[in-house]
Order: structure tokens, then sequence, then C-alpha cells
């Protein structure tokens, strides 16, 4: 597969040599190693990074993608990790993966982290995951995690309003209640109003 064409590949690839060239203890060392995971390293040597103690998160990173890519199901494990990871960049990465590489349990995997509430900060992406996916876990998910962030005094409207977009898409009575509640929201009142509209 040509990676270089995959524009996310190259965000994640420049994005992580800045983080290696800025972090590792041997910086010569760590780019070799880095240059052979995001070039010839083939699917069993990806694979062994996964699995092997002590690799850097970088590292685990690129073989996480690229075997998504290569729609491994070795990956998943780690792509759904990423995907829950504080660091915002990573989990967009790890959705752009989870949505390659096509295995049938990402949509359960990434209801489950939407609706932990006590994860919401990170929701965001497992949110917009389940609206692409388009699967049968998508809408009761996304209507669960709208609902409880309907109090106008919620910090975590973005995850609200991901939801919003996500429901329009999606359709079906379900969204169509949901949004109809958030309709009073401040803040996602006009996006719930424009959903409705064009369901």
């Amino acid at each position: 597969m040509n990676f270089a064409a995959d524009p996310e590949f190259c965000s994640m690839i420049d994005r992580l040599r800045e983080e290696v060239e800025n972090t590792a203890d041997d910086v010569p060392a760590a780019m070799a190693a880095f240059e052979e995971l995001a070039g010839p390293a083939g699917t069993e040597e990806l694979h062994r990074v996964l699995t092997a103690p002590g690799q850097p998160l970088w590292a685990r990173e690129i073989a996480a993608f690229r075997l998504g890519l290569e729609r491994d199901p070795r990956a998943f494990e780690a792509l759904v990790l990423l995907l829950n990871h504080r660091d915002p960049e990573r989990c967009v990465a790890a959705a752009h993966a989870l949505t390659r590489l096509g295995d049938p349990r990402t949509a359960r995997a990434a209801a489950t982290l939407a609706t932990n509430e006590l994860r919401v900060a990170y929701a965001l992406l497992p949110v917009r995951l389940l609206a692409a996916l388009r699967a049968p876990e998508s809408v009761p998910a996304l209507v669960t995690v709208l609902g409880r962030r309907l109090d106008p005094a919620d910090p975590h409207w973005r995850v609200g309003l991901a939801c919003v977009e996500g429901l329009a898409a999606l359709g079906g009575p379900e969204a169509r209640t949901a949004l109809t509640a958030a309709l009073p929201h401040p803040r996602l009142g006009d996006a719930a109003r424009a959903a409705l509209a064009g369901l």
C-alpha cells in the first residue's frame, strides 16, 4: 500500500517525527527506527512492535496505524486505546485507521468509549467515528451522549454538537426525537434546528 498517498498518514508522520526529535534519549537510533516503521517495515515487524515490551508510544502508533490501513485485525486493540488518548491528534489518527480497518468490533468499542461519562472529555472522536461508521450502535449511542449534554452549563457542549451533526447525517425517528430535545439548548439549538430541517 502507498501510505504516502494518505494525507492522515503524512500528517501523523510529520507530528511523530517532531516528537521523536524532541523526546528521544538517543535521537539517531530512534530516528533510524522511526524511518523503518514509517517506510519499509512489513506487517510482521509492525505487529512485533505492538506486542514487544518497552516500545515507545510513537512506535506503537505508527505500527497500529499502518496495520489498520492494511486491514490487519491485530491493530484493533491498539487503535481503540489510541482513540481514547488524551492527545486529540492521536485520536484523530486512530479514528482514521479504525475506519479503514473495517473490524466489526469497532462500532461497539466506539459506543463504549463515547458513552463512558467518566471519559466524556475524550469522547469527541469516538462520537465522530460512530457517525462515520453508520453502524446499528451509532444512533443509540449518539442519542445517549446528546441527552447527557443538554444541561446549558455542561462544559462538554462540543461533544454534544458532534452528536447533533452525527444524528443529522444518520437520521431516523430516534435521531429526530433527540434533536428536538436539543432545540432549547443555547449552543446546540441552532445546529439541532438545521439538522431537523435537513432530515
